[in-house]
């Protein structure tokens, strides 16, 4: 099947904008759902088509998916603490936003990725509405014959990450330790994070649109399968970046598990299924490298809430 025109959901959010620069450059008309396209016209990349709708609002997502090829679904309310204490808006857009996203492609018959987490198991509304999901589209494709791919990444980080609102472990990491702040691990820092670039992420879910895999039972894993601590991370940040900031351990937050282990598994993780190895992957200390120094420039600029969701 060739895919020409393509649909992103979420397509100005962090992962969005790569995978939108990544279609764009692989010669693809590109269009956005976005259900706020006033507030972000300085972040589209050049080139991009943009349809204001709602991926709650089943009629917009219908139309939208029908005057495109292809589907990468991003769109989310994201957050672990941060949805605890009020988890219906998080299970209106990722579960049931979602559906009309799955209803659609079955509608239309169009090929369509789904972004999952690889904290699937952790008892959040973030983790259980998109791993809900995740299974709804397994479903369709087992009963309905769709052709969803399910691509759950691991712990995505790279330039244009946003710190807030959402406090995401990287880019306030790297941010603190630029600054010379306390540097947070919560709990004993032992939890494992297995870790993918952001232009790796956005080249899998590409791919996994794109490229004729037949893997539609089972979901990718997106990460460089690697037992890397959260207090190896930190300890790294800090070294790269030459900060004199102090490690400071706290409670665990709400939502997150003390004993995580968020890791790809090598044996199942199917991304030689589109052509790629861990040697494709960036490491760790290379994708750290570009990221910091992302982050001190905008530092400079005073940019840093700015930056991407």
């Amino acid at each position: 099947m060739k895919i020409e025109k393509v649909l992103v959901t979420g397509g100005a959010g962090f992962i969005g904008n790569w995978v939108v620069e990544n279609l764009v450059s692989k010669g693809k008309q590109v269009t956005i759902l976005d259900h706020n396209p006033r507030d972000r016209t300085n972040i589209y990349p050049p080139g991009v088509n943009i349809f204001c709708g709602d991926v709650r609002d089943e009629a917009a997502v219908l139309s939208a998916v029908m005057q495109n090829d292809g589907v990468i679904h991003l769109a989310a309310i994201l957050g672990t603490q941060e949805t605890i204490k009020n988890p219906s808006p998080v299970a209106d857009v990722n579960v049931f936003g979602a559906l009309n996203v799955f209803k659609a492609v079955r509608q239309y018959e169009r090929r369509a990725v789904y972004i999952c987490v690889g904290n699937h198991w952790m008892n959040n509304p973030y983790s259980i509405t998109k791993t809900a999901a995740e299974r709804f589209a397994f479903m369709f494709n087992k009963n309905e014959g769709t052709k969803i791919a399910a691509v759950r990444g691991m712990n995505v980080f790279g330039p244009r990450q946003k710190n807030l609102p959402v406090r995401k472990m990287m880019p306030n990491t790297i941010i603190n330790a630029l600054k010379g702040e306390d540097l947070i691990v919560y709990g004993d820092g032992k939890q494992i994070m297995d870790w993918i670039f952001v232009p790796d992420m956005a080249e899998i879910l590409v791919r996994a649109l794109l490229m004729d895999h037949e893997v539609y039972n089972k979901p990718f894993e997106a990460g460089l399968a690697e037992n890397t601590t959260v207090i190896e991370v930190v300890e790294l940040v800090k070294k790269m970046t030459n900060s004199n900031s102090k490690i400071v351990f706290k409670e665990m937050r709400p939502g997150e598990d003390p004993n995580s282990i968020v890791k790809a598994n090598p044996e199942t993780w199917n991304l030689d299924k589109l052509w790629l190895s861990k040697n494709d992957l960036t490491s760790l200390e290379k994708g750290l490298e570009q990221t910091i120094a992302y982050y001190q420039h905008n530092i400079e600029k005073m940019q840093i809430n700015k930056l991407f969701a």
